[in-house]
């Protein structure tokens, strides 16, 4: 086989199933090519047989493939509104609900609290905030180093608690 096999990507992988099970092969036979021709790379016989199973009914469209366009669609989403659930975006882009929880939790690293979409670890915002927060805190300290502490207060952000009119 000429071609460097790990650059196989998961949509030419589901295109080559499909054009077996399109020849009417069976699931069983087109794993074995798969293995054979994929190796390690090749993906297991139960993804294999459900990937055949959906061509066969039909059901299975590229807007259910993980592709970055999609990830991107549903972070675009999330960002305009935080508030918004994923049964909505589900519908907006008509791909599957538990596709789309796969994606916001395992590929953009958000996860729902509060009933609202919110990353895991800090982002671009965040951190640029986080930093100003800093610089103010050092620009106070050099203008009153000694009464700095006095009128600093500290708290673990993990138990800092607020009233958002937005949440109620």
């Amino acid at each position: 086989m000429s071609g460097n096999v790990c650059d196989f990507n998961n949509i030419e992988t589901q295109a080559v199933i499909k054009f077996f099970s399109l020849q009417g092969k069976a699931s069983k036979e087109i794993h074995a090519i798969l293995i054979e021709t994929l190796g390690e790379h090749a993906p297991s016989y139960a993804t294999v047989k459900n990937w055949v199973a959906q061509f066969i009914h039909g059901d299975f469209s590229s807007k259910t493939l993980t592709t970055l366009e999609i990830i991107d669609q549903i972070h675009e989403l999330i960002l305009q509104n935080h508030w918004i659930s994923a049964q909505s975006i589900a519908e907006q882009l008509s791909i599957p609900h538990k596709r789309v929880g796969s994606i916001t939790h395992k590929d953009l690293d958000m996860w729902k609290l509060s009933e609202k979409w919110v990353p895991k670890c800090l982002n671009a915002d965040q951190k640029c905030q986080r930093c100003q927060s800093s610089e103010q805190l050092v620009e106070f300290f050099q203008c009153d180093p000694n009464d700095f502490l006095s009128q600093l207060v500290t708290v673990d952000e993990t138990w800092l608690y607020h009233y958002d009119l937005e949440t109620f």
